[in-house]
């Protein structure tokens, strides 16, 4: 337990030392800002264009905004910030097959699945707090200017969209157990996204593809309850309880 966490401390720090973790703390602030932002400007930026848009022949009506608007624009933003979090994490393990940096830890006595878990875990605690800080400015800003009671299921949809990055986030470790190049991960990462998107488009399976949580921003506006979304989530789960299994196998018979 002590060689875990003495190497969570150092994955922590080295979060800090390269600028990583201040990188992607501004990023999340400026996610959280950019959704009421945006909210906010939108009835402006069309009567600017409503003078271009009449010479056309289309007609701008009155665009009233409230706290759903600013939700929505959270959920159309927050995948891109998934993005950049995925990117900036892909090299956390390729990095140190590179430098050769593992061998010495290794033949110290440090078992693999340690340096595996301590890993996952720093990228996945980075991760959720990243969701929080989005979140919560995000919530803090709706309140402020708006009502955020209009808004139906919001803790359970921000849940989704978490627990599918904490499954993208698993892809990149089994990906990085096996492979020596961050290009190589992400393009297994999107690859697994690119199937379960598109299992996501047939009727029959979609309830059960991990990209059908990106679907619950629907639930903001009332309709459906939360449990047309639960085979996704156990799905999502025995995933990332598969991909760790696998990934911790992988791990230790991998040539570092």
């Amino acid at each position: 337990m002590r060689q875990y966490l003495a190497f969570t401390k150092k994955e922590w720090l080295e979060q800090i030392r390269t600028g990583k973790l201040l990188v992607l703390a501004i990023v999340f602030v400026l996610f959280g800002i950019m959704n009421p932002a945006l909210a906010k400007i939108t009835p402006w930026m069309m009567e600017m264009m409503s003078d271009q848009l009449a010479q056309t022949g289309m007609t701008v009506t009155a665009v009233e905004v409230d706290a759903l608007t600013s939700w929505t624009q959270f959920f159309k933003n927050m995948p891109l910030a998934l993005v950049v979090f995925l990117i900036m994490s892909a090299g956390i393990f390729t990095a140190e097959y590179q430098k050769g940096t593992l061998i010495n830890i290794v033949t110290k006595g440090m078992k693999r699945w340690k340096i595996y878990f301590s890993k996952m875990c720093v990228m996945e605690a980075v991760w959720t707090l990243g969701c929080l800080l989005s979140y919560s400015i995000t919530y803090g800003y709706n309140a402020y200017f708006w009502d955020n009671s209009i808004v139906h299921h919001i803790n359970f949809a921000v849940f989704a969209f978490w627990l599918f990055g904490f499954w993208l986030i698993f892809v990149l470790g089994l990906a990085s157990a096996f492979c020596n190049s961050s290009a190589v991960v992400m393009l297994i990462v999107a690859a697994a996204f690119g199937v379960s998107y598109l299992a996501s488009l047939f009727p029959a399976i979609k309830e059960y593809s991990p990209s059908y949580l990106l679907e619950s921003a629907g639930l903001l506006a009332g309709g459906e309850g939360t449990g047309a979304y639960m085979s996704a989530i156990l799905v999502t789960i025995g995933l990332i309880l598969v991909g760790n299994v696998l990934a911790v196998i992988g791990f230790d018979r991998k040539n570092i």
